[in-house]
């Protein structure tokens, strides 16, 4: 087997800190305090706190142990689809820990703090530029923040001319916080199916729509992959039908420097700062989803804004000092500064042409890995991809291997599993994304596990798989069967024609 970098083999088992526990051990020695008055009014402690005994280098161990479990981007390709895990330059790092800029303080006088308004205004001009929008809410804390906000604007245009829509068009192949989202701002949500060439179908868009259409929440490129070519068409019978079109920004590194979304007839979307433009991603946050707005959602962008003017930069965060109807705020003080920093000095250092190479290298570093391996595995549709690339799971049929056992194989050798069982619209989906940030060499060394894998899962180990993994601090869980096998609105057809697919029961 082809080891990835981030193999460890540990077969072990780390104690907490306090089952490390050693009686009188200490990291510190400290003197008895001298003589001092007494402030705790009787509340003095009576009995041992109940911390661990631990020295100095038991603490700095336990720890640096603990860190070597983790699997990051640092450890070695990070190939989930859908989720952009990428190297972020460690400049962009140095750049939010600044002082200046990582000291700032949200309830500073404005005047003592011009040059982090200037930051979020060129954070906020960069992301108009690279989308073609006139208009950026900066605040929102997240992507599926970003969703709701953009859904939030959009009630305000749509109840400011006295047009009371209820639903909301999400295909099947979108994200799952697109309904969510879709709910939370009270909306009903109405799927909208994949065609057979897992793509959304313009005439299929047009039946669904109606008075009562709010809006419609499509991916682009989408969650198999895929550009949606009819996207314009899409765009133009959704404003015929008095609707807006949200875009979920979430594979913006796919198109960014390429394709401006504005000229693609889209109203608003979200931008993830952490997939896009280096800020991290993963382990609960910060995140950032600043949402860029059309000319006809501008005006209810929620509060607070920065504008220039001969008195330099100001906060907007009144109503009444806003020009339009905005919608308030949606978060406390003004956004995620830190990830503005990242993100700004991302752009300015990468430059236009950089951008546009980010979108070049994701695509033509999914379209690789496609073309190594679309003939051993079975792409579940034609064509080139765009930044990720989707498998099915026909190539294992008649081996007795799942994709979850093909998952759990690879963590084996080292390397973090694709995205297994979504999208949704094909049966045992593994859905690869290899970002623009790896090298020929580590993709062929991920191709070459996976084709030795697929070696042996033919030839009949099937016991290899479903003990794996085996070599992690903490074994394979005990799944159901349920879990391993879910039930999915599409099943591979019986043909094995890739991008065929039969019906199956709701």
């Amino acid at each position: 087997m082809t080891h990835g970098p981030g193999h460890r083999g540990l077969d072990m088992e780390e104690a907490l800190s306090f089952e490390q526990d050693s009686p009188g051990q200490t990291g510190v020695d400290l003197p008895d305090p001298g003589p001092v008055a007494e402030r705790l009014g009787g509340l003095r402690r009576e009995g041992p706190v109940g911390l661990p005994g631990l020295s100095e280098p038991q603490v700095v161990r336990h720890y640096l142990r603990i860190s070597r479990m983790n699997y990051g981007i640092d450890s070695g390709f990070y190939p989930l689809g859908s989720c952009t895990m990428k190297h972020n330059p460690r400049l962009n790092e140095r750049l939010a820990r600044l002082r200046g800029l990582g000291d700032v303080h949200p309830l500073q006088p404005q005047s003592t703090v011009q040059g982090a308004l200037e930051l979020i205004h060129q954070t906020a001009h960069w992301l108009k530029t690279l989308t073609g929008l006139p208009a950026v809410a900066m605040s929102p804390a997240a992507g599926a923040h970003g969703e709701l906000v953009g859904l939030m604007t959009i009630r305000a245009a749509l109840e400011a001319r006295g047009d009371a829509r209820q639903r909301v068009l999400v295909p099947d192949s979108a994200h799952g916080t697109n309904p969510a989202s879709a709910h939370m701002c009270g909306y009903g949500v109405e799927s909208i199916p994949a065609n057979d060439r897992g793509r959304v179908d313009a005439a299929a868009v047009r039946r669904q729509l109606d008075s009562d259409v709010a809006a419609i929440m499509l991916t682009n490129p989408n969650t198999c992959g895929l550009f949606e070519p009819e996207i314009r068409d899409i765009a133009d019978a959704v404003h015929e039908a008095g609707a807006f079109f949200y875009c979920d920004g979430a594979n913006f590194n796919a198109l960014v420097g390429r394709v401006r979304p504005g000229d693609l007839g889209i109203d608003c979307m979200h931008l993830n700062l952490h997939k896009t433009f280096s800020t991290p991603h993963g382990g609960g946050g910060p995140g950032a989803g600043p949402v860029v707005l059309s000319e006809a959602l501008a005006p209810y962008a929620p509060l607070p804004y920065v504008v220039h003017g001969p008195d330099g930069f100001r906060l907007v965060e009144h109503a009444d000092d806003a020009d339009g109807q905005p919608l308030g705020r949606i978060k406390g003080f003004h956004g995620q500064f830190g990830m503005f920093i990242r993100a700004l000095g991302y752009m300015t250092s990468m430059g236009a042409d950089g951008l546009r190479q980010v979108a070049e290298d994701a695509v033509l570093n999914a379209n690789y890995l496609l073309a190594r391996l679309g003939g051993p595995l079975t792409p579940s549709f034609d064509g080139p991809c765009m930044h990720e690339v989707l498998f099915d799971d026909r190539f294992l049929r008649d081996t007795g291997v799942t994709t979850l056992d093909f998952a759990k194989a690879l963590i084996d050798e080292g390397f973090h599993p694709m995205t297994v069982y979504f999208p949704l619209v094909v049966h045992g989906a593994m859905l690869v994304e290899p970002t623009e940030t790896e090298s020929k060499a580590s993709l062929d060394q991920f191709v070459d596990t996976v084709l030795a894998l697929l070696e042996r899962a033919r030839a009949g180990d099937v016991k290899h798989f479903q003990a794996a993994p085996r070599l992690t601090p903490r074994r394979r869980l005990d799944e159901t069967a349920a879990a391993r096998k879910p039930v999915l609105r599409w099943q591979p057809a019986e043909t094995g024609a890739a991008g065929s697919r039969d019906k199956a029961a709701e």
